[in-house]
């Protein structure tokens, strides 16, 4: 088979897709590749190469002397970050992105997956149940960017027929890698405050409610997506995809039923602003109807995993 290039290997997505990739198909044929070295499941479980997207000439290189033929692009700056180097941003989600599509629209590769986000919606979107098909004036850096890339993905396939598939990821949470700048990753901080310290200051409303998802979900919904028959692929932009809402304050009150103690606080900073420009839920109709994406986890099954997996992690007692 021809072989298969994580970018982001390091990251949150990468580093629990490029394990489930190997898993699949077998270590010799998926390459990790990131700027800085990835978790021991990641470098010790197959080939590693050290790739700044942002050149073309090496990451061609790797292409070509790897004998890749899909590539799942995920390296970006997250929007929390995004927002305080916004140039910087605007270049590592662009560049990195065009390189890749230049790459399949000349033939060196078959099959691109790049991710876009629910910050592509704006403050004028529709919050509730967010349509496929909407108003998106994104208000962040990131958002921006993610917009941009949509536009970009599907220029290519109507242009040069490149095979480029995306997903609009909602906040995701994982116990394996921790937050890495997001405005959603306070679902993230909380569970391992919560068994570290039995206590949570959140930089969000307890009221904010934002779309979310389990990485097994995510990583599950991603393989799929590009498994899929092209003819069942109807959106070549991104599709909608959407598991389990909630606010901070129903997660901490799902947590305190493990945790009685458990305390939040609330500190808002510019996040704040940033989460209430986007949905607080998802219609994603066109992914389930169209190559059958479907969820499993629930905000319930969630909290048990992850205080489970959180605790063994850091060796506190289960």
């Amino acid at each position: 088979m021809n072989k298969i290039l994580v970018i982001g290997a390091a990251g949150q997505i990468g580093s629990e897709l490029t394990v489930e990739l190997r898993n699949r198909f077998g270590n010799n044929n998926v390459i990790a590749s990131d700027i800085k070295n990835a978790c021991e499941d990641v470098m010790s479980g197959g080939k590693f190469e050290v790739l700044d997207a942002m050149d073309g000439k090496p990451l061609k290189e790797i292409v070509i002397e790897n004998e890749i033929g899909q590539i799942y692009h995920l390296a970006a700056m997250l929007s929390g970050n995004a927002e305080k180097n916004p140039l910087k941003a605007w270049d590592l989600n662009m560049t990195g992105l065009l390189n890749i599509l230049n790459l399949a629209k000349d033939g060196v590769v078959k099959k691109v997956f790049w991710p876009s986000s629910i910050a592509v919606f704006g403050p004028t979107t529709p919050k509730q149940n967010t349509p496929q098909l909407t108003i998106m004036e994104p208000s962040t850096v990131y958002g921006i960017s993610k917009l941009a890339g949509e536009r970009w993905c599907e220029y290519y396939f109507n242009k040069y027929g490149v095979d480029v598939r995306s997903l609009r990821y909602p906040g995701l949470i994982s116990y394996k890698t921790e937050a890495g700048g997001g405005t959603t990753d306070y679902a993230v901080e909380i569970f391992y405050e919560a068994v570290k310290n039995s206590k949570y200051e959140c930089f969000l409303n307890e009221d904010t409610v934002l779309p979310m998802m389990f990485m097994p979900d995510a990583i599950k919904g991603t393989i799929e997506l590009m498994e899929a028959d092209s003819r069942r692929v109807k959106i070549r932009s991104s599709y909608n995809m959407s598991a389990v809402s909630f606010s901070p304050k129903a997660l901490s009150n799902e947590i305190k039923k493990h945790i009685p103690d458990f305390s939040m606080a609330y500190k808002l900073d510019f996040r704040q602003n940033i989460a209430e420009s986007w949905p607080q839920t998802i219609d994603d109709s066109a992914a389930r109807n169209d190559w059958g994406w479907s969820h499993k986890y629930d905000l319930k099954s969630m909290t048990e995993i992850m205080l489970k997996e959180i605790k063994k992690k850091i060796h506190v007692a289960v």
